[in-house]
């Protein structure tokens, strides 16, 4: 790994070469790279093989399985191309995020055909078409809408973010969601929505201002159910009414605490 060395009057500091990598946006000419990215980075994350990993698929392994699980993926970022926004970080995309913006996504018509989702009507088994059409869309769909209500259509939507194994401790997963939740706040502070698929990641988006909604699991009753965890970065009106919630409740009583609205 190469690095870079830093010299000021009294230290010297040599950081290593990615920490001054910067994100990027990519266009579909980069589609391909960026689904190699997320599938690397998804391989063994139960709610992307949700799918896949059914009683009917004839006993494939997840590594029989890997080349539909990127095909899927290519689809869906070709969609976010398309529609949404990708972003890259790193020399060869090793972290990659989809994000939706308001108003947006990936479900009408035109964008299935163009994006190639139309597709996965034929590629997956029947229990795979139900589990991913009639359950896993439904159910993340209606989640979304009851946890924000209001603010649904306001709402930036962080559909995927994933660093490859070899690249995960660089804070590329920070520096992608940051890249848009830093530019939301200077414009008002827009609230922002994602489903994390593993308990692991919950502290890091907790740490840049994402709060636990709601927890849902896929397939409850079956072999390999898929837990999400739903959280919310409220918007800049909703994180200010909060903060000042919580200064009137300590101030409320004299050396102590009434109550905590979180």
């Amino acid at each position: 790994m190469s690095t870079t060395t830093t010299t000021t009057m009294t230290t010297t500091t040599t950081l290593p070469s990615y920490a001054s990598d910067e994100v990027r946006e990519l266009g579909i000419e980069h589609c391909k790279e960026a689904a190699d990215t997320l599938a690397e980075a998804f391989f063994k994350d139960d709610v992307a093989f949700y799918f896949l990993d059914t009683p009917d698929n004839g006993g494939k392994t997840r590594e029989e399985l890997y080349p539909l699980h990127r095909e899927i993926l290519e689809y869906i970022v070709a969609a976010h191309c398309y529609n949404g926004l990708v972003l890259s970080i790193g020399e060869n995309h090793e972290g990659v995020a989809l994000w939706m913006p308001p108003g947006q996504n990936m479900d009408d018509w035109f964008t299935i055909f163009r994006s190639g989702m139309w597709r996965l009507w034929y590629k997956l088994t029947k229990e795979g078409k139900r589990r991913y059409f009639d359950e896993f869309m439904e159910i993340l769909h209606r989640t979304k809408e009851s946890v924000m209500g209001a603010q649904d259509s306001d709402t930036w939507y962080l559909v995927y973010v994933g660093v490859i194994p070899s690249a995960r401790g660089r804070g590329y997963a920070r520096k992608l969601i940051e890249y848009v939740t830093k530019e939301l706040d200077a414009k008002g502070g827009k609230p922002c929505y994602l489903e994390s698929s593993h308990p692991r990641n919950v502290a890091m988006y907790q740490k840049l201002g994402f709060v636990k909604q709601r927890h849902v699991v896929l397939g409850p009753n079956c072999s390999n159910p898929a837990p999400l965890d739903i959280m919310v970065r409220p918007s800049m009106d909703r994180r200010r009414e909060n903060c000042s919630n919580r200064k009137m409740s300590v101030t409320a009583g004299v050396g102590r605490v009434l109550c905590i609205n979180a």
